[in-house]
């Protein structure tokens, strides 16, 4: 399969440029890129569902490409077994054979032949077990078999994501497009999903900035100022090679930024010298050269500030001087505001957890957990989805909120500080700010935290964590892509300076740099932080204490 795009554009903004590449046969890609990119629209315009550019997709004859929906507003009525089925390759025409052809096919030689055909094509797909290996699916992924036989519309966005994953690896295509697959998935999920993915006999392009999956892919390939960069070998390999290319390119850049100050002041004392000739040649000649500079002068303020992004380790590794300068040029990050660390941290204890019991209807999800939180501590929540740690971490809100607990608690205690104030990062953005404009969302969020709100404050908040003020203000937050509403999430957590955070998936949507600027964040975080997460990269760079909720 190639891609090649010689221009994509929203409006007056153009999203790619000449962008192009090639899939192989059995290889496994992994597709990383700044948020707003154009990730998830590449993916749209390689599954032919956007049309709306210039350029063209080649893929071979008979090659099946199996792509996950974002939208399912147009299946909420059918059943999820209804729905896999019907996107699995062939499955609806083979199906109406078998259904239908018994009752008028009669002697007819050619019918018979085709029903024939249709039972052992059937056969050689594994279709007739494909309700137990679609259980087997749900299993592996954690979500309930009785789901299978409900309707689309009933699940939630996270449980809609794992069924089209299903649908994805059940339908065994030649090519496979899956975007964000480990959002929501628990470790043994997502080890059960890298497992397939290095197994898979199919080709794979996976949008993901998770590093566990990234360091099993082949090939990386980065989106990044409209073009695509192509990266041999994994995320370790990528790390190098990145580190390699941007060095050369932000030296290629300072270069040409001195030629420029140096076109500058040949142009001044060109026009100087020409002022001040009297020879007729000799004006002609200070008149060429200001000529000549003026234009390579214009050429060079023309070319486009390509976007420098080294990760961290790397980039402590470089000369001083190369250093400077890429600190001087590097791509803007997003500017996480966490209180840092005093020199000396009092210890004060912030939370205690004795003994928990919490569950519904009777029945408990854990039993006997305990804990306690100091300042400057680090605590990390782990266990299998649906175990109880999202209860906990509510039950611990309600707590410091002296409100009534949704679950039921049999057993133990939840202590929180007097005036301790709790920073929460959940991993779905609250509803009531969906349908606000993202200006009206952060006044929104800044009075919920009883914070002083200002057209500056917003504009500022705006700007650190890389929205444009003049375009995305007005825009309406359920508008925003999955990487921009977790920006707003960080906000919302952090805008009062809390004691304690509790963050819960906080890598989901992401992408590398950003995760990079919030695992710096914590790091330094003068409070104490619980997290949930199955990001191994994430958690070996917070570390502390573990507490198994099961």
């Amino acid at each position: 399969m190639s891609v090649e795009i010689n221009e994509k554009s929203f409006g007056n903004k153009i999203l790619y440029k000449d962008l192009s590449f090639e899939v192989q046969e059995n290889e496994k890609v992994g597709v990383i890129g700044r948020n707003g990119t154009g990730k998830s629209t590449l993916f749209n315009i390689m599954m032919g569902e956007d049309k709306d550019f210039s350029g063209h997709i080649k893929i071979k004859k008979d090659t099946v490409l199996i792509g996950s929906r974002q939208e399912h507003h147009a299946f909420d009525d059918k059943t999820v077994l209804e729905y896999i089925q019907g996107d699995l390759p062939e499955y609806a025409r083979l199906t109406h054979i078998i259904d239908t052809y018994p009752d008028i096919m009669g002697d007819d030689s050619k019918k018979l032949a085709v029903f024939s055909d249709a039972l052992e094509r059937f056969g050689q797909l594994d279709y007739y077990e494909i309700e137990d290996e679609i259980k087997q699916a749900f299993d592996n992924y954690q979500i309930d078999a009785d789901k299978m036989h409900q309707k689309v519309g009933s699940l939630s966005g996270g449980q809609k994501r794992m069924v089209e994953l299903i649908k994805v690896q059940r339908s065994r295509g030649d090519i496979a497009l899956i975007d964000e697959p480990t959002n929501h998935m628990d470790y043994i999920a997502k080890a059960s999903f890298v497992k397939w993915m290095r197994g898979a006999e199919e080709s794979i392009l996976v949008i993901s900035h998770d590093r566990d999956v990234l360091s099993v892919v082949d090939r990386i390939i980065e989106i990044r100022d409209g073009k695509c960069f192509s990266y041999k070998g994994n995320y370790e390999s990528y790390l190098k090679s990145n580190t390699s290319q941007i060095t050369n390119q932000v030296n290629e850049y300072d270069i040409t930024q001195k030629r420029i100050l140096n076109l500058e002041d040949d142009i001044i004392r060109f026009r100087r010298l020409k002022e001040k000739a009297r020879n007729p040649g000799t004006i002609k000649r200070f008149k060429s050269q200001e000529q000549k500079a003026i234009t390579e002068l214009n050429s060079l303020k023309n070319t486009k500030k390509p976007s420098f992004w080294i990760d961290q380790e790397s980039a402590s590794n470089m000369s001083t001087k190369l250093a400077a300068s890429y600190e001087k040029h590097k791509a803007k990050n997003i500017k996480v505001t966490a209180r840092k660390k005093d020199a000396v941290v009092d210890g004060r204890r912030l939370l205690k957890v004795d003994k928990i019991s919490l569950g519904y209807n009777g029945t408990p999800l854990f039993s006997d957990i305990s804990f306690m939180m100091h300042e400057g501590e680090r605590l990390r929540l782990n266990g299998r989805n649906g175990a109880g740690k999202s209860t906990l971490v509510q039950a611990i809100m309600a707590t410091a909120n002296s409100e009534n607990l949704s679950s039921d608690c049999f057993a133990g205690v939840i202590e929180v500080e007097k005036e301790i104030k709790i920073g929460l990062y959940e991993q779905e953005i609250n509803h009531q700010y969906l349908e606000l404009t993202l200006e009206d969302a952060l006044e929104q969020i800044l009075r919920d935290k009883k914070q002083p709100i200002s057209q500056q404050k917003v504009k500022q908040l705006m700007s650190d964590y890389l929205f444009n003020p003049a375009t995305d203000g007005k825009m309406t937050v359920s508008r925003l892509s999955g990487g921009q509403k977790a920006r707003i999430q960080l906000i919302s957590m952090l805008i009062n300076d809390p004691q304690i955070l509790i963050l819960d998936e906080p890598t989901n949507h992401l992408d590398l740099p950003s995760i990079e600027e919030l695992e710096n964040a914590m790091k330094t975080y003068h409070g104490a932080v619980i997290y949930i997460s199955h990001d191994s990269f994430f958690a070996n760079k917070m570390g502390g204490e573990t507490v198994n909720v099961a």
